[in-house]
């Protein structure tokens, strides 16, 4: 089981001069979720080399299980600050692909045009392409084979917007997760505020928040199980 993670290299929180990144939760409970059934796991960002923690999500507010195991990982923390580019990625080495939230790929990851082709071939290729929070950004642009946007007709999730005021960045965000999919036909859904929702529409998986991740890994497996 060979599975990429694809990490946001954006660390500017806007014009709000605070830093962003990508958010702990959702990159290590996938992470270890994964790693223990025996996954192989390769974590890329569009610059390389070390992924930007967002401040927000390492806090004693934030921590969880899994998020206390990777401060003490010193493997899972070298990975992290040294990435691969993506532009080196190649999708057939990869059995699915997993993109970690934060606010980060709002800026990058949903305009980066690798990032976008990457997830175009292992959607073609039918591997399972995985998205939790603000994930979901970086299929902004991407397409079906026929041209229309991937999310068309699907079953998806994604930071809601009540979840976005809450944190009050709705008018920091250059867009709303949420609003994004629906405008691109997806078909949007979601649970309470900060209750775990994920949602799987044939290989296309999304969860809505931080609290979704481990959701969102457990439904990755049994596709590839």
């Amino acid at each position: 089981m060979n599975i990429l993670f694809v990490l946001t290299s954006h660390d500017k929180l806007g014009d709000t001069g605070k830093k962003t990144g990508f958010w702990v939760e959702e990159f290590a409970n996938p992470y270890y979720t994964l790693l223990d059934k025996g996954a192989t796991i390769t974590l890329a960002t569009p610059k390389g080399g070390k992924a930007p923690i967002d401040p927000s999500s390492d806090t004693p507010n934030t921590s969880t299980e899994a998020t206390e195991r990777f401060k003490k990982d010193e493997a899972a923390q070298q990975k992290i600050n040294s990435t691969v580019v993506l532009s080196e990625i190649k999708p057939d080495d990869y059995d699915a692909v997993f993109y970690p939230g934060g606010h980060g790929p709002l800026w990058d990851l949903a305009e980066d045009k690798i990032s976008i082709h990457l997830i175009e071939t292992f959607n073609k290729q039918q591997k399972p392409i995985a998205f939790v929070c603000h994930a979901p950004a970086a299929l902004k642009a991407v397409k079906n084979e026929d041209g229309t946007p991937i999310v068309k007709g699907k079953k998806v999730t994604g930071f809601s917007n009540t979840e976005e005021e809450a944190v009050q960045l709705t008018n920091v965000v250059p867009f709303l997760v949420e609003d994004m999919l629906k405008e691109n036909g997806g078909i949007y859904s979601r649970g309470d505020d900060w209750s775990a929702y994920a949602i799987q529409d044939g290989n296309l998986i999304t969860g809505q928040n931080p609290a979704s991740s481990e959701l969102v890994a457990n439904k990755l497996l049994e596709i590839l199980k």
